[in-house]
């Protein structure tokens, strides 16, 4: 291992006890640590509400490692090294009184300060101006804050304008979980470094492509912020709008960050706004209904704990969209994401327009044309959907559809895949900012979504039944079908 190959810094975790520290910032730091990643110096503060001592914090955290960690990767030294790293605060976060607190446990320090804002985005304001107000910010100081931002566009920018009055855009990291997935960097490095698929890269050579991702969980008591985002808020304008930006993105001049999010804002700015007639033909908003997920009965939306029994929240939505620049023209991109469905599955699947001249069985027809299919979870791995002769004396040049598959787990059997946020806090620690999202990146996704949901309200439109546990309403399958297709389930 090599010690010491970032550099040092003080990582003050707001949100110290919640549900995302818990699950995924320690496991992610922990591992950090393990592979040698963290310099011997780094520090952390936790900071929350709840009245406990540093020691019982620790233990708290340590319970979670136990927890979220595999135990054969919880090395004793490891493990004492890294809770020997940690330290509280209890804070009230709204009030600037205590903040004094966080600069007293900075005295002296010359390394860095990373922000990490674990908390709901309402009160990223308040946090940004009393850790102003009280000097414990300097020039070095970054701040990484988690998406969505806001509920709309202009609660989007207040948010956003907030956040600036305390950090230049140069110090904000706004974290987008998928953009740190080993596949999602993989599918740069697939587009860009090989001429095989960049010079098939757009609509002379791709017919669609399809974007799911599925979720099997429901609400999992989060009621009060669902209720009120949706499906739309909550998936499609982050993790879905990413994912289609890094597909339909033009080749970037370099990774340079900005590069990078320069082309991204481009294929933004080119999605085609809905009308209200193509949001009635092209846009299918569900929501769930009791039903069974692996044989076990599971409730409907409406049936969750402290369900408003009239709420016409969509959990599931699908829709049909365009990027409207010469690389994209006339290829439709087919959006699909919703809770309780029959798996967990976050894909990716371009579909390569068949050979103009077809020479084998008519039968087989619908079955000559490519697929490349991106796999983001649960397993990570990429496949390419070949024709081959099938095997047999018998068969004549009958055709059978195959994978060249990578699959990640397999092709790297010794290697254990970094999470998402082991990347994304090892990028913030080095200053690198390729991987997060820019101001203006947010706000076109806002502004792409709002219209869609004012669209929703103007056409007075509830959501579709479906039962978990299926793939969504059934007006999901006949959108696509409209257009002589049909989703990739082939899992």
């Amino acid at each position: 291992m090599t010690q010491d190959t970032t550099p040092d810094i003080d990582l003050a975790l707001f949100g110290a006890l919640g549900d995302l520290a818990l699950r995924k910032l320690y496991p992610a730091l922990y591992h950090l640590d393990r592979d040698g990643l963290l310099a011997a110096s780094t520090r952390i503060l936790g900071l929350a509400r709840q009245d406990i001592d540093a020691e019982a914090f620790r233990q708290r955290v340590q319970q979670a490692l136990k927890t979220h960690v595999k135990t054969a990767l919880l090395e004793k030294t490891c493990l004492e090294r890294f809770i020997a790293r940690l330290d509280y605060l209890q804070l009230d976060f709204a009030t600037v009184e205590g903040y004094d607190a966080i600069a007293q446990w900075r005295k002296g320090a010359e390394r860095p300060m990373t922000v990490y804002l674990a908390v709901p985005a309402s009160i990223y304001g308040d946090i940004c101006r009393n850790l102003n107000a009280s000097g414990s910010l300097d020039e070095q100081t970054r701040v990484v804050v988690e998406k969505p931002i806001g509920y709309d566009l202009e609660s989007s920018r207040q948010i956003n304008d907030a956040i600036g009055e305390a950090f230049p855009e140069s110090r904000i990291y706004r974290i987008d979980h998928y953009l740190g997935k080993e596949t999602v960097q993989n599918l740069i490095a697939l587009r860009f470094a090989n001429p095989l698929f960049g010079t098939q890269w757009n609509q002379n050579h791709i017919s669609h492509v399809e974007i799911t991702v599925a979720e099997q969980v429901g609400i999992e008591g989060r009621w009060g912020y669902f209720d009120r985002a949706g499906q739309l808020r909550d998936m499609v304008q982050n993790h879905l709008l990413q994912l289609l930006c890094l597909i339909a993105m033009d080749p970037p001049s370099n990774l340079d960050a900005d590069a990078i999010r320069d082309e991204k804002v481009k294929v933004l700015k080119a999605l085609r706004p809905f009308t209200q007639e193509t949001i009635g033909r092209d846009v299918v908003r569900g929501q769930y209904i009791a039903g069974s997920i692996d044989g076990e009965s599971v409730p409907g939306y409406l049936d969750e704990e402290g369900a408003n029994t009239e709420s016409r929240t969509e959990t599931f939505v699908a829709m049909k969209t365009e990027v409207s620049n010469w690389r994209w023209a006339g290829v439709p991109f087919y959006l699909r994401t919703g809770k309780r469905m029959p798996e967990k599955l976050s894909q990716i699947v371009i579909h390569f327009r068949q050979q103009p001249h077809y020479i084998f069985d008519p039968d087989q027809r619908d079955l000559a044309a490519n697929k490349l299919i991106i796999r983001l979870q649960p397993e990570e791995g990429i496949a390419l959907q070949v024709l081959t002769k099938d095997g047999g004396l018998d068969k004549g040049m009958r055709l059978r559809p195959g994978p060249l598959h990578l699959d990640f787990n397999s092709a790297f059997p010794k290697s254990r895949i970094p999470d998402a946020y082991e990347r994304l806090l090892l990028e913030v620690m080095k200053g690198q900012q390729y991987l997060f999202v820019r101001r203006d990146e947010v706000e076109y996704a806002w502004r792409w979504c709002d219209q869609l949901i004012e669209g929703w309200k103007a056409r007075d439109m509830p959501p579709r039944r479906y039962p978990a546990g299926s793939w969504g309403p059934v007006a999901s399958i006949a959108m696509i079908t409209q257009d002589g297709r049909s989703w990739y389930e082939d899992y």
